[in-house]
């Protein structure tokens, strides 16, 4: 995957949707989030989130009383090696209401994107298109790998030359 290629060594934010996508086997969006996440297992890569993450996360499965998901989503986002939660303080705070105000974010857009801004990612993992691209901070769309996956499928599998 060239995007993931590009990427490496380098600290990455990633939004609250790529990990919904790999802890509950996302069918569509698997293929392209897999590769993210073991290259993070392999440390090749840094990752970053909020504690929005967490909140996020954790509505459905806790509306289902779904414990085990819950515990599955609480020790990815406690116990990775390689991916820091970063809780929301003043500073960071700030940051979002900047972006909010230049880019009319909601606030847990614009928490997420604060969050990356103030731990220094230079990329965004997404799958939230209305999120702008910043000067310091690129948007990685997951929507936009899907595309190179199923061609790389195609060509690995001899359909493509």
């Amino acid at each position: 995957m060239e995007w993931l290629d590009a990427i490496k060594g380098q600290l990455i934010a990633v939004d609250t949707a790529p990990l919904i996508y790999f802890i509950e086997e996302s069918p569509v969006y698997l293929p392209v989030v897999l590769p993210f996440f073991e290259a993070l297992d392999q440390q090749t890569i840094q990752v970053v989130t909020s504690t929005v993450t967490v909140i996020e996360v954790l509505v459905q499965p806790l509306k289902r009383n779904n414990h085990r998901l819950v515990k599955q989503y609480r020790e990815v986002l406690t116990n990775v090696a390689g991916l820091t939660t970063y809780p929301l303080t003043i500073d960071i705070a700030a940051i979002a209401a900047d972006l909010r105000a230049k880019y009319s974010l909601r606030t847990p857009d614009a928490v997420q994107m604060a969050t990356a801004i103030h731990a220094g990612a230079q990329y965004l993992l997404t799958n939230d298109a209305r999120l702008p691209d910043l000067p310091n901070l690129k948007r990685l769309l997951l929507d936009d790998y899907i595309h190179e996956t199923a061609d790389e499928l195609l060509h690995n599998l001899g359909f493509m030359r």
